[in-house]
């Protein structure tokens, strides 16, 4: 295995702009140990005891919601993190603290004002077409290899399976599975998720690789992973080539705030696009975490600097326990609003939220239109401009002449899920 080590030439070229600083471990820490991942993935805190301990000795022990969350919680959903993740907590009321950090809010009830507690928000269980498989629109599908996570966010919207200590699926579940993707033929993309893919280890993720792009129909891969984030010791040479071998694979990481962007984390997501692996980020908007347009296009043009598009900013699902770290639809809405037209639309990500119960991604953007007519429509833009667009006459509708030549591939996608 080949260990990423932050050189000279990549700190000097990375603090021209923005400054990506080092999570250095304590001076007693063995660089050795602190650089595998291995390593951080044994040495994970998993009980109260060992977080007491850990931010005992930063200076800012748990609070008795925490406390609270720790001792009651966990039956809703467990805990964990890397010793890497956990160091880059700044005190205690600290944004990536809230994000990794079990509370007394999460202790819910039902009776809370615009509470909305749902085991399965996502409807994922009634899309579940194979052990493994989730289907929820024609041309993609999850496949979950692994429900294990090295950081169990606090806001985690898939509960019900995560954190069940099932790091790989049996051979009856996978073959099952495979048989499945085999099976749709309009099936155009794989999505790896879980539990976090690049948990599992170069063999297992090799396999499952290889076995997918032996599927002729399935053109695109996507890895969905935090690693980069919590664990970026994660992205090596062995891990890069393994990838690369079974491209075109795209990697999704998920970045919420600017302070996970280390040196450690540019260097891995630099090393993933250098081996010519797309990066997309997703990030959730979270309340007292990341919700400030400041925060958001701050994490955006970092993330865009490294070459990854800033994908989706969701809304935050409403799983279990989580009603403390949702934000208003309004308040995300006026986000994205404050950052229209004054960001990028590289850096800009997608407003969506995933319809409860398996409605699937709505987009939510800002309205712009003043009226309409069937002759022309008025706009207002973002920075008070009015015009209108006069709509062109429809009464002559002309087809492209070779459309025909790519229908069946389109009936094939459209037919490839079926309806519940």
């Amino acid at each position: 295995m080949t260990t990423l080590v932050l050189s000279a030439e990549f700190w000097e070229d990375y603090t021209m702009k923005f400054r990506f600083l080092p999570n250095n471990p304590e001076p007693t820490m063995s660089p050795a140990n602190w650089h595998s991942w291995n390593w951080q993935l044994r040495q994970s805190l998993k009980t109260k005891s060992q977080y007491q301990e850990f931010f005992d000795s930063k200076g800012y022990p748990l609070t008795e919601s925490e406390i609270k969350g720790f001792d009651q919680g966990q039956k809703i959903f467990q805990v964990r993190t890397t010793p890497y993740y956990a160091n880059l907590v700044q005190g205690v009321d600290d944004p990536i603290r809230r994000i990794l950090m079990p509370t007394q809010q999460e202790l819910f009830s039902k009776d809370e004002q615009g509470a909305q507690h749902l085991h399965d928000p996502l409807g994922e269980k009634k899309n579940q077409t194979a052990p493994r498989i989730i289907h929820r629109y024609s041309d993609r599908a999850l496949f979950l290899v692994t429900d294990f996570c090295s950081v169990y966010c606090r806001y985690c919207t898939r509960k019900h399976f995560t954190a069940q200590d099932e790091v790989f699926p049996n051979e009856k579940e996978y073959e099952a599975s495979l048989a499945y993707l085999r099976s749709k033929t309009g099936l155009r993309e794989v999505i790896l998720s879980g539990g976090d893919p690049l948990t599992l280890s170069n063999a297992q993720l090799q396999r499952v690789l290889s076995d997918l792009r032996k599927i002729e129909h399935l053109e695109i891969i996507r890895i969905g992973t935090r690693m980069p984030v919590v664990c970026p010791m994660r992205i090596d040479e062995d891990l890069l080539k393994i990838i690369r071998q079974n491209k075109p694979v795209f990697m999704m990481t998920h970045f919420n705030h600017p302070r996970e962007l280390t040196a450690e984390a540019a260097m891995a997501i630099e090393s993933i696009v250098d081996h010519g692996i797309p990066v997309m980020n997703q990030m959730v908007l979270l309340n007292g975490v990341n919700n400030h347009a400041a925060i958001v296009q701050a994490l955006s043009r970092r993330l865009l600097y490294l070459r990854v598009k800033p994908y989706y900013m969701f809304q935050c699902d409403p799983s279990e326990g989580t009603n403390h770290l949702r934000t208003s639809i309004e308040e995300s809405e006026a986000i994205q609003k404050e950052l229209w037209g004054h960001l990028s639309g590289l850096a800009m990500p997608n407003l969506s939220i995933d319809i409860p119960e398996g409605g699937g991604k709505a987009a939510i953007v800002p309205n712009f239109e003043l009226s309409r007519s069937t002759q022309q429509r008025k706009y207002r833009g973002w920075d008070g401009v009015q015009a209108d667009y006069i709509n062109p006459a429809t009464t002559v509708k002309v087809l492209p002449r070779d459309w025909e030549h790519y229908a069946v591939e389109w009936s094939a996608l459209k037919e490839a899920k079926v309806k519940p």
